[in-house]
């Protein structure tokens, strides 16, 4: 390190001569006068400059902290994976009788003891990985094929796109299916075995399917089969061709003549079966861990099965370590958006088992710690710096490594002290620290909290202000919308999301400017753009030039009862060429028509906040728990001796809300019900979790409506039931007790089945997406039913909890939505109005009578 000098500014030295005297000449005072005040001047300066270097030496050393860093290693942790392995079941075992306490020191009074379902599993005592002794500058072996070769095989029933049918109609027809490679795979060789029918209509010599992956054909096959019969052909996929994303498209081409051919006949039709597959040979291959790659290996875009992420469970359960794995559990739902994540629990490293184990907690409350080879070193419960010297408490590190026969990839977040672990934490949650990792381990000595979001300030739906244009709005990227171009006479709508916040009221008034333009050669009698909300058409025009137009304007009203939390609107350019199409083939050359929406298409909206809590059908965008997006005004509550089912349902909510939310740190916060401050309980919006016997809030089975109650009873409308046994699971929310403006929300049931099948509701986006009213009544008669399996679950929806509204509006517009809202109370105005008037002008009249009389 370079060392600066700055050498002090000298102070001038000023002479000044007073004399007492009558007569003084003005120029010799104002000579004296000017003397002082350059004296003075200097020696502000001077003082400034040294109070600023001052400041800047104590900015230095908290910027700063310098602590001993250990000899990096010759090489970095290794994960050599071994072959792809199925999900295990996420379910939990019903909650048994909890055992007696571990023979360790008592806990504080701020911590608690997980109760497990299955006993604990002995100590492990693997014996340290050692670094290896070699040059630094040694290459890492990236290349050792030490894994066997494994084979993958994805069918096409596991997209949704494909289901039970995929159907190929029409002269010319392509479908397309989208998947990744994983990384981490070298692919030896790829097989698409594509079994299909087709009509038995078809002519063989001129019809064929042709399969294409990236855009390059890879062979074709012809449409010969007699009576539909079922036909299988298996395609050999070069493996250069693939790439990260990959598009594999097949294209059919279909006649039933061999001169002419009807276009719109139904008999040209094929169908590819959903038993369809690509088999992947492939290699593992040892992937170094650099946290520079986070969240790589711990969780993979590409993967092609559900992400695996195991916690390794605490000695003690705190509520450092709950809140700071609700808040890794969120970062990782907002990795994922819409990719699954399978997680479990453990009591020991030896029990993960292709999984990636993420270790949060104090050496002292993870002593499986010293069983592996860390870059920090770890005596005595505490965690060493490279003079051997212990880390402050309030200090976080993170380290990756592996296992000892490295087939684990393991994250570690600990500290001295809890301050230590909640800051390791947060500097992989929040985004703009996350940039900053790399190495194998990381020393966070500060941290700088992200500031809280407003409530309004939501960035993947609209913009807080009324009017803003297209290009304000942000694509499936997250990019700024630009102008979009599409061609053909068949050409897809352009199509974006209109996202309106949950607690948005729209009036009447809203429009959209669209700005586009269109190419020439259009047949103006029978081309035109239209717009299209949510599939309803609310606006379009003809196209009137044949030479194209350079821009164009269309003003469309958009209804204030179509915009929702979900809309998208698209723009569909409906162009046909004014060359006629071959009656034969059906094929017209349209390329040379195109349509462009440009991103300067303008919006304005009239709109204010009003929203009725409670309300599940809210809870599909995540309101209000994400409001704002950090989820600081969310709290999580679980019994003082939570299961594996309480524990396994809040990192499913928690994770449910990181994929709803998008912001630059998590400030979720989780207690338990004996350290939940009572203070609190109006500040936050709460979410309690577990067992009706030991829920930690019982006024939400007190407030009326549906509840549950002891030796299985449950009683709604005035009616009472017991129910053996009851395994059904329990959503409901309502208005909280300690504050109007707050809600509750219950994740509960009489049994652990009960319970774990709300988090299979939570885990599930098929059945999350149907959640409405104020309760869910939650049955199956299967373990753990598939995703799209429509007899998985039975859901029962209760509007059993009184409304409140939450809303900022003008009086004139809650007048005219109280009347919007209770029509019938508009003729019995009139009618008051009227009888007010009458009475008003019989009075008058009595009173002009008795005048005249006089």
């Amino acid at each position: 390190m370079h060392s600066f000098r700055r050498d002090r500014p000298t102070r001038p030295k000023t002479k000044t001569i007073f004399h007492s005297s009558n007569n003084v000449s003005p120029r010799l005072l104002w000579l004296v006068v000017l003397g002082c005040s350059t004296a003075v001047l200097a020696s502000t300066t001077t003082l400034t400059q040294a109070q600023s270097e001052s400041t800047l030496r104590q900015a230095e050393q908290q910027l700063i902290q310098e602590y001993a860093l250990p000899k990096a290693p010759a090489r970095p942790p290794v994960y050599r994976p071994q072959r792809a392995t199925p999900a295990p079941a996420k379910s939990a075992q019903p909650r048994s009788p909890k055992p007696a306490p571990r023979a360790t020191t008592p806990a504080p009074a701020a911590t608690r003891q997980v109760t497990r379902s299955q006993p604990p599993a002995p100590a492990a005592t693997p014996r340290p990985r050692q670094a290896p002794r070699s040059n630094p500058a040694t290459p890492i072996p990236v290349t050792e094929n030490t894994a066997p070769p494994s084979q993958y095989v994805l069918e096409f029933n596991r997209s949704p796109v494909v289901g039970n049918r995929f159907r190929l109609q029409g002269i010319y027809s392509e479908g397309r299916l989208g998947f990744t490679r994983p990384r981490g795979w070298q692919v030896q060789s790829v097989k698409a075995l594509i079994r299909f029918q087709h009509s038995p209509a078809l002519f063989a010599n001129r019809s064929n399917l042709t399969l294409r992956v990236n855009g390059t054909s890879v062979g074709s096959v012809p449409l010969n089969r007699k009576q539909s019969q079922i036909g299988s052909v298996l395609f050999d996929i070069p493996p250069n061709l693939i790439q990260n994303f990959n598009e594999l498209t097949m294209v059919a081409q279909q006649h039933n003549s061999a001169t002419c051919s009807e276009p719109n006949d139904q008999t040209l039709w094929t169908e590819i079966l959903p038993d369809s597959k690509l088999i992947f040979n492939y290699t593992p291959q040892p992937v170094p861990i650099n946290l520079s790659r986070y969240p790589y290996p711990f969780f993979d875009e590409l993967s092609l099965d559900s992400n695996q992420i195991a916690y390794l469970l605490p000695q003690q359960m705190s509520e450092t370590w709950l809140t700071a794995a609700a808040r890794f559990q969120t970062s990782l739902g907002r990795f994922a958006e819409f990719r699954p994540i399978d997680t479990s629990l453990v009591e020991s490293i030896d029990a993960v088992e292709g999984q990636r184990l993420v270790i949060i907690g104090t050496p002292e409350e993870q002593p499986a710690l010293r069983n592996l080879d860390l870059p920090f070193a770890i005596a005595g419960n505490q965690v060493l710096d490279g003079n051997q010297d212990p880390l402050p408490e309030d200090v976080g590190v993170v380290m990756v490594t592996t296992t000892q026969d490295s087939g684990v990839p393991v994250l570690v977040a600990t500290g001295n002290g809890t301050e230590g672990v909640t800051k390791a934490v947060q500097a992989l949650v929040q985004s703009q620290n996350r940039k900053l990792a790399t190495g194998q381990g990381m020393i966070v000595s500060q941290l700088t909290e992200a500031p809280t979001p407003g409530l309004r300030q939501w960035p993947r739906y609209l913009p807080e202000r009324d009017s803003f244009e297209l290009k304000d709005l942000a694509t499936s990227n997250n990019q700024p919308f630009e102008d979009v171009t599409v061609r053909g006479s068949a050409a897809p709508p352009i199509e974006f999301d209109f996202r309106a916040l949950p607690s948005d009221r729209f009036n009447r008034g809203n429009s959209m400017t669209l700005r586009y333009s269109y190419g020439p050669q259009v047949n103006p009698r029978t081309s035109a753009v239209e717009v299209l909300l949510d599939g309803v058409f609310i606006g379009g025009e003809r196209l009137t030039s044949e030479q194209g137009e350079v821009r164009k304007t269309l003003n469309i009203n958009l209804p204030e009862n179509l915009i929702t939390p979900t809309s998208k609107i698209q723009v569909a350019f409906r162009l046909h060429s004014k060359e006629p199409p071959d009656k034969c083939s059906g094929i017209v050359a349209d390329q040379q028509l195109s349509g462009t929406v440009h991103a300067d298409t303008s919006f304005h909206l009239n709109r204010e906040t009003s929203v009725q809590i409670p309300d599940l059908k809210l809870l599909q965008a995540g309101y209000p728990f994400t409001a704002p997006q950090d989820l600081s005004s969310t709290a999580i509550v679980l019994p003082d001796t939570p299961s594996e089912t309480d524990l396994l349902t809040m990192l499913e909510f928690s994770e449910r809300m990181g994929r709803l939310s998008q912001a630059e740190s998590v400030a979720l916060q989780v207690y338990t019900a004996g350290t939940f401050p009572s203070q609190d309980q109006g500040k936050y919006h709460l979410v309690g979790i577990g067992t009706r016997q030991e829920f930690p809030f019982p006024e939400v089975f007190q407030a009326g409506g549906f509840f549950l109650s002891d030796v299985f009873s449950r009683a709604w409308g005035g009616g009472t039931v017991q129910a053996l046994p009851d395994e059904d699971g329990v959503i409901k929310s309502i208005v909280s007790p300690w504050n109007r403006d707050r809600v509750v929300l219950a994740l509960s049931a009489q049994t652990e089945t009960g319970l774990e099948r709300v988090r299979q509701i939570l885990d599930k986006d098929p059945w999350f997406f149907q959640l409405q009213k104020d309760t869910v009544l939650i049955s199956s008669n299967q373990q753990d039913p598939a995703a799209y399996d429509p007899e998985g679950y039975e859901l029962k929806f209760l509007q059993s909890s009184p409304q409140r509204r939450i809303e900022n509006a003008s009086l004139l517009s809650k007048a005219s939505r109280l009347l919007q809202e209770h029509w019938y109370l508009l003729p019995l105005g009139i009618l008051g109005i009227a009888v007010v008037l009458y009475g008003i002008t019989q009075t008058y009249l009595k009173r002009a009578t008795v005048e005249d009389k006089k």
